[in-house]
């Protein structure tokens, strides 16, 4: 039994001595190819390179725009990306996320009637979110000035500055028109 057991034992030997080999053979290629000194590829898309170099360049912006336009510390870069953040996840009824980012806030020291105050002025506009530029803007803007208001709809059928009514309204509303300025009503056209 012995005699057998040492004849097998340099098979094994080398068996594993084998398998060491191109183990470490494996290796020292692995760490080769991903070595420092490796040279960059070009980048594989000028355009989207350009593209997210301007997305940079606004996002910069918007950020001292902020920090112009509101002082205190609501104006500072951290409370102005987590309160923004904060503002559009309450938006998006993410709420569980949106306290974890409150509490960073918090952390901050960032104030919270900010928040308040731009998430109302977010009420006021009802942002479509499906619009992700649009909504952004919009988020920075209520950040930016929390009083702000939506414009006001055109009345379709104001009276013209000549006392005239608009072509194609109906004569009802002329009549009414003509009867609120003090005049008598048009008679209705055929």
């Amino acid at each position: 039994m012995r005699r057998v057991v040492f004849r097998l034992l340099p098979v094994i030997i080398r068996g594993i001595g084998v398998l060491s080999l191109v183990t470490s053979i494996g290796i020292g290629a692995a760490m080769a190819q991903s070595g420092p000194d490796q040279v960059k590829a070009p980048p594989a898309n000028p355009a989207a390179d350009a593209a997210a170099a301007k997305d940079q360049q606004r996002k910069a912006s918007q950020f001292t725009q902020a920090a112009q336009a509101i002082n205190g510390p609501a104006g500072n870069p951290e409370c102005v990306w987590l309160g923004r953040r904060v503002v559009g996840l309450m938006w998006n009824d993410d709420l569980d996320t949106a306290f974890r980012h409150l509490d960073l806030y918090d952390r901050f020291g960032c104030p919270g009637g900010h928040i308040q105050a731009a998430f109302r002025c977010l009420t006021r506009f009802v942002p479509n979110s499906k619009e992700t530029d649009a909504f952004n803007d919009l988020v920075q803007n209520c950040w930016i000035n929390p009083a702000a208001q939506p414009p006001q709809p055109q009345a379709a059928t104001a009276a013209a500055p000549n006392g005239a009514n608009p072509p194609g309204a109906p004569a009802t509303e002329q009549a009414t028109q003509g009867q609120a300025q003090g005049q008598a009503p048009a008679p209705a056209k055929q």
